[in-house]
């Protein structure tokens, strides 16, 4: 019996840190189907990590060379895998299904995708979001943080924005996702944030609309102003992306609101905190918090446990009672240093061998 090309590709983004894990009823391999031709899913399930030039490709895998370079670069124009820069060339390596694959649909998303992802994010989602370290962690929201508090550049939104050369927005696919499937959500679309060290590499791109760095900053602030949570790839080191989520829409943050996982996403390393001398008791951050964090007994009460440290609901206070202070310490996850960390770590929770892949 002929190999199912979509079995192979599950197993192998499963074998990735971030995970695919299956469904009884292959959603996985539905998803897949809509997504990849079967030749596509042929040649990237026998796909690395670590990008290879297609003749490099060519040779291991004893294709032909004009062939595999037809499906490599038809799959990176769909998004499905990764293009990069090497030694020997442009070399293209596999993406996992989350955060990569999926993300990059946004311009490709249609109604039957989104009830197919919908269908696997409640089916199976949670074994992929168990695992720690976690995809993402929040950043806060600049003007939350008290003043004179020191914040490190992998801590600010806005250092972030200042490091980079080249800026891009577009829309966030978890709600237009949501959107497909009848249940939208109130806030903005066109608010995740991409950027880069090199200029110009957002022009002319299908789906991402360049931005100057003033722009980028706007969008940020808009974002925040309609009480979105900033979160980011969680290393310190190579961020490309600033997502701005709320717990109705986004893929992760709906893991703690319907999931009930506490550590679907790791807090920023502050936590809010009233003054009790100017807190009047009005309620209206109760309104703008959304993880419970926050009750009210005559004056507000903040729940440090639920608490991400997102800052949302600080500007909402009229009387300044609020604002971010730094966790203590002990209660400061450590964040991977990089990109390769964060893997490795991933990789040895799920009982991966990461060299398999790479």
């Amino acid at each position: 019996m002929a190999q199912d090309p979509y079995r192979d590709l599950a197993q192998r983004l499963d074998q990735l840190p971030n995970g695919f894990p299956p469904t009884q009823e292959g959603l996985e391999l539905k998803i897949l189907a809509h997504l990849f031709t079967p030749q596509e899913a042929q040649l990237a399930a026998k796909l690395r990590l670590t990008p290879e030039t297609p003749q490099a490709i060519a040779a291991r895998l004893g294709m032909d060379l004009q062939q595999a370079r037809q499906v490599l670069k038809s799959m990176v124009r769909k998004g499905l895998i990764r293009a990069q820069r090497t030694a020997q060339g442009l070399g293209y390596g596999l993406l996992p299904f989350v955060v990569g694959i999926y993300e990059n649909q946004v311009g490709r998303l249609d109604g039957d995708f989104a009830r197919l992802f919908e269908s696997y994010f409640l089916q199976s989602f949670r074994k992929v979001m168990e695992v720690t370290p976690p995809f993402h962690r929040v950043i806060p929201v600049g003007e939350a943080v008290a003043s004179g508090m020191e914040v490190q550049p992998h801590e600010s939104a806005s250092a972030m924005l200042d490091q980079a050369q080249a800026w891009g927005v577009l829309d966030c696919i978890c709600r237009k996702q949501k959107a497909l499937i009848g249940d939208p959500c109130e806030h903005p679309v066109d608010v995740c944030l991409t950027f880069h060290p090199k200029p110009g590499v957002f022009e002319d791109h299908p789906y991402i609309r360049p931005l100057t760095k003033e722009q980028a900053r706007e969008t940020l602030q808009r974002a925040a102003r309609a009480g979105l949570v900033h979160t980011v790839s969680n290393s310190k080191d190579g961020t490309a992306y600033i997502c701005n989520c709320c717990t109705c829409s986004c893929g992760i943050l709906r893991g703690m609101a319907e999931l009930g996982m506490a550590n679907v996403v790791a807090r920023s390393a502050f936590v809010n905190q009233v003054d009790q001398d100017l807190c009047t008791g009005c309620e209206l951050c109760l309104e703008h918090c959304q993880f419970e964090a926050l009750t009210a007994n005559g004056t507000a009460q903040v729940d440090g446990l639920r608490c991400v440290g997102c800052g949302v609901c600080v500007p909402h206070c009229p009387d300044g009672a609020l604002a971010l202070v730094r966790r203590p310490a002990e209660e400061i996850a450590q964040i991977p240093e990089t990109p390769q960390a964060w893997m490795q770590l991933r990789a040895a929770a799920r009982g991966l061998d990461l060299e398999q892949i790479l």
